[in-house]
Formats: C-alpha cells, structure tokens, sequence
C-alpha cells in the first residue's frame, strides 16, 4: 500500500480483462432485480393502495438484502482482490461516519436553497406540512396507463421528464457514494430529495416575492457547483472509496 494526499491508496494486482463491462452489466441487472420485484405480485389494486404497497416493501426488503450477496458472488467471480471488507466496500463503515451524515445533505440542501425558501415563505407554520411529493419514476407509466390516468402522449412526456430527472439525481448520489465511500450519505440526500419534489419552477415565477425566490434558486445552485468536490472530498472520510480500490491505477478524480 502506498500513501498520498494523506489517504491510502490500495493496489489490485491481476484484474480480469472485460471487467468494466461485466461490472456495468452484473449493475444493470441488480437495478432490474430491484425494479422488477415491485411486479412480482399480481393485483388489480394501484401502486398506492396500502396492500400493493406491504407487498413492494416486502420486495424491496428481499432484494436489498440479497444485495451484499450479489456483490460478494461477483468479487469472488471476477476473482477480483482487495483489501477492504465487503462491508466497506458496500458503504458499511465507521470512518468518516459523522461527515457522511452532514456534509453530503448539507449540499443536497444547498442545491435546493430556492425550493427551501419558497417552502419557508408558503408554509412558515411548519415545515413538515410543506411538500410531500415522492420522485416518480420511469415504470410507473405502466401503472399510469393501466389505469386510464391521462393520455399516451401526456404520460410518455411526463414519464420521459421524470425518467430524466431521476437518472440526474442517480448520476449525483452515485458520485456521492464514489467520492465518500458511505452508503448514509446517497440514502439521506435520497429521502430528502424525496420530500422535497421536483422544484416548483413555474410557482416560482409567479411567485409575489418573485426576485427573492429567483435570487435563492440562482444562489443554491451556483453555490452547489463551488462545494460539490470540496465537501465530498475523500479526506473527510477516512478510507479509499470502492470505485478506486478496484482499479489498478486509482483515478486523480478519487482522490483531487
């Protein structure tokens, strides 16, 4: 092992060519996995009905912690070495734990400063009675059409727009969970992008504090591109991350 930037840096000796791709595809097919078990159960019920919704927990619950074993299968497959625990590598560890839990939402928060203030201003007698809108995803348009909620062309649209925006946020907490190597972090920024909502852009413009409310989206996210590598700079919290311990030749973007 060797040391630089004050963070250690470990080696990976005899990585099987195809690699890459095998590790894209053995991650595709976990994201089906996921995906695919919430339509394992046959119901005539919506998605929302408290039923179908025990049933997709129970999915969830099978598939996430069937999880650790896939990726144990696929070190062991790829005969693939390293120094690191399964556990951290899955984003399971102490060091760095405190960092983990602020820092990452603390720049989630940032990014939403505009929506944050509108919310404050619409609703300033509680924050919990502001926004409850869960992000919606691409295979909901199955349950949309399946039940005659708006047209073909209206639901592909909004399907298309909402694919969109959850693949961005996916990209983000990925990056996230490269740059700290802590599971927390991606799950807390997750939850709260969860209840926040896509930002209401439109009430904005129309908004009575309207150059206010338009000062502090501006703000948020100039701000957040300032601190999106300095607060998720790996020497906050502890260890290398997964991604670089796999490669041979860690990547200066672990590490900047």
């Amino acid at each position: 092992m060797t040391e630089e930037k004050g963070i250690v840096r470990e080696q990976i000796e005899g990585v099987p060519e195809g690699l890459c791709w095998l590790s894209v595809l053995s991650c595709l097919l976990l994201a089906c996995c996921y995906v695919g078990s919430l339509y394992v159960w046959r119901s005539d019920l919506p998605r929302d009905h408290p039923a179908v919704i025990k049933r997709r927990f129970t999915s969830v619950l099978i598939v996430s912690g069937l999880s650790p074993l896939f990726v144990w299968a696929w070190r062991e497959f790829t005969a693939v070495r390293t120094l690191s625990p399964l556990l951290a590598l899955l984003g399971i560890r102490l060091e760095g734990f405190i960092s983990a839990i602020v820092l990452p939402l603390l720049l989630t928060m940032v990014l939403f400063l505009g929506p944050l203030i509108q919310l404050s201003m619409d609703c300033p007698w509680s924050f919990i009675d502001g926004i409850r809108v869960v992000l919606a995803h691409f295979h909901h348009v199955i349950e949309l059409l399946r039940f005659r909620q708006g047209t073909l062309s209206g639901i592909f649209l909004s399907a298309v727009f909402q694919f969109t925006y959850t693949a961005l946020f996916g990209a983000y907490t990925a990056f996230i969970f490269i740059r700290t190597g802590h599971l927390m972090g991606p799950v807390l920024c997750h939850s709260f992008c969860n209840y926040m909502g896509f930002p209401a852009i439109s009430t904005a413009l129309e908004h009575p504090q309207r150059p206010i409310i338009l000062s502090s989206y501006l703000l948020g996210v100039t701000l957040f591109f300032l601190l999106l590598f300095p607060l998720t700079d790996p020497s906050y919290y502890g260890v290398p991350t997964p991604v670089c311990t796999l490669t041979s030749s860690p990547s200066s973007l672990c590490f900047s």
